[in-house]
């Protein structure tokens, strides 16, 4: 397979504000161009798009392609299993809403620590794994959020997982909260192969501040700027995939123009990919991806994930006015609870992927924004 995947987490939209109103046109588009370049593989899963998107693949790929034209992964939402019932459930729902007989890749989803615990309980290893005998999956393995101690213990206790599924970037990389150096190494000790998943981080290492743009500029004015932070994670070792959530056919046709073809970054690029990371960390943006985990539950329901957006938009010289971002911003009261709202209960922060300390980050919008 060509290293790259498509993500189907921020499909394109008509209405931003509607989850479920896919610009199917546009979809069917870049599908079309996506496989016809030689790229087959898809990533979904339960959650994505409030539990649509494993229908709209239904409509765009699976009922217009032959099923060895493509490769379909999705995943067993580990967050909401309550019984051991429900992964019968959701496996055959999972099988009915996509429109196939098997999936080539199929994850346990954002496995951390507490996760961990549940699945353990609810023997969600031993189903998988069981539904692969049936040749319902061909590959298992899991998506994962936490320490490297803990994908350590996974990997002992699980060997029978065939990939892992990672958050690897080079922003990331030497975070303490992802740790996500570590996490490959430890994957790597496993022999396992490895998939990547957040690779500019929700879109974030596609606007770098103007000082990081000019470096990558310098460096290589043909390269986009995205194109360095794909490449960075498509050249370890061991990395069979690196999935992008492509929002438009700009965005995938960008990507797959060097992707095509991929050569890995020098080490001398790779430097210089950690120069901007020191870059965009000194410009104390929030390292929020827009994944939406946080505002299912809340109990103020904050759209917290389009706060920090705005917020980090204002602390770069080359976004919109602030006047005009303070107007989207007060806009957001409209629909949803204000960042100041917060009560300070935390179940954002115990389910947030990037460790983010949701409440005190919050408090920071609401003053930047006074």
């Amino acid at each position: 397979m060509k290293k790259l995947g498509f993500g189907c987490m921020r499909l394109q939209l008509l209405d931003s504000e509607d989850q479920k109103s896919f610009d199917v046109d546009q979809i069917i588009s870049m599908v079309d161009s996506f496989i016809e370049q030689g790229f087959t593989y898809f990533d979904t899963a339960y959650f994505y798009h409030e539990g649509q998107s494993e229908k709209i693949i239904k409509t765009v790929l699976v009922d217009r392609y032959a099923r060895d034209r493509f490769v379909l992964a999705t995943k067993l939402p580990c967050m909401s299993l309550k019984a051991e019932d429900d992964l019968e459930r959701i496996f055959n729902e999972q099988l009915n809403k996509t429109g196939v007989q098997y999936f080539d890749y199929y994850l346990l989803h954002c496995l951390y620590e507490r996760a961990y615990e549940t699945v353990q309980k609810l023997n969600a290893f031993e189903f998988v794994e069981q539904k692969k005998k049936e040749g319902k999956i061909k590959r298992m393995g899991f998506s994962f959020h936490d320490r490297a101690d803990v994908l350590e213990k996974i990997l002992t206790e699980h060997p029978e997982s065939e990939f892992v599924q990672l958050q690897i970037n080079y922003l990331d990389w030497e975070n303490p909260d992802v740790e996500a150096r570590k996490c490959y190494e430890v994957a790597l000790a496993h022999k396992k192969e490895i998939i990547i998943m957040e690779p500019v981080k929700g879109g974030r290492l596609a606007q770098v501040p103007p000082l990081a743009t000019q470096i990558f500029k310098n460096q290589n004015e043909n390269m986009s700027i995205p194109s360095w932070a794909i490449r960075f994670g498509a050249s370890l070792k061991n990395v069979i995939m690196v999935l992008s959530g492509m929002s438009n056919i700009e965005q995938m046709l960008d990507n797959t123009s060097y992707m095509k073809d991929c050569i890995p970054l020098t080490e001398e690029e790779v430097n210089l990919c950690f120069k901007v990371a020191d870059i965009i960390k000194a410009s104390a943006s929030i390292p929020c991806t827009s994944c939406k985990y946080c505002i299912d539950g809340c109990p103020k329901n904050i759209l917290i994930p389009e706060y920090f957006s705005l917020y980090n938009k204002a602390l770069n010289d080359d976004r919109p006015s602030f006047d005009a971002l303070k107007t989207q911003y007060e806009h957001i009261f409209e629909t949803s609870g204000k960042p100041f709202d917060c009560i300070d209960c935390k179940q954002c922060e115990n389910i947030c992927p990037q460790h983010i300390k949701i409440v005190e980050s919050l408090k920071n919008v609401t003053k930047k924004f006074s």
